[in-house]
């Protein structure tokens, strides 16, 4: 059975392929994609990773360009670019959750709406985006989303 944040992730997605399809509408995409989510911190959970999202696609885009090798960021499938926004968003935005769990939740999402070889892809570009940011002091982390990050603090 699915977590209840993955259900929330896979909305995530799903509602920013639809944008990313229609390009306009997000409203309407939303209050359709919502119908079954009645939780307020459940809503918030989505609305604020899709706001971030589309808010900061440009930023995102090119993070996700900087770790490309001889590949643009338009050749990469849609779903697997939205999972890498989606990703990113997460590691930048949700001071409460951890990198690691970031990280194995957007494969796991890749498992199911991307092909067999995404999970390995988005896997490699997480990984490097998250060294990056994390040297950059940009992975900022509390409560819960301390957990892994413990074991780093002194490193710096």
């Amino acid at each position: 059975m699915k977590s209840k944040r993955r259900i929330l992730r896979e909305k995530v997605l799903q509602i920013l392929y639809a944008f990313e399809m229609q390009g306009s509408g997000l409203t309407d995409i939303m209050n359709f994609q919502l119908t079954d989510i009645k939780k307020e911190e459940d809503l918030l959970f989505i609305n604020g990773l899709v706001n971030y999202v589309i808010a900061n696609r440009d930023k995102l885009n090119e993070i996700i360009k900087q770790r490309l090798v001889n590949w643009d960021v338009s050749r990469i499938a849609v779903i697997d670019r939205l999972l890498l926004q989606i990703g990113i968003a997460e590691l930048l935005s949700a001071e409460d959750i951890p990198t690691k769990v970031t990280i194995n939740e957007t494969i796991e999402i890749a498992k199911e709406y991307s092909t067999a070889k995404s999970g390995r892809f988005l896997n490699g570009i997480l990984d490097a985006v998250l060294i990056e940011l994390k040297k950059d002091g940009k992975i900022k982390k509390v409560g819960r989303g301390l957990i892994e990050n413990t074991l780093h603090k002194n490193s710096d």
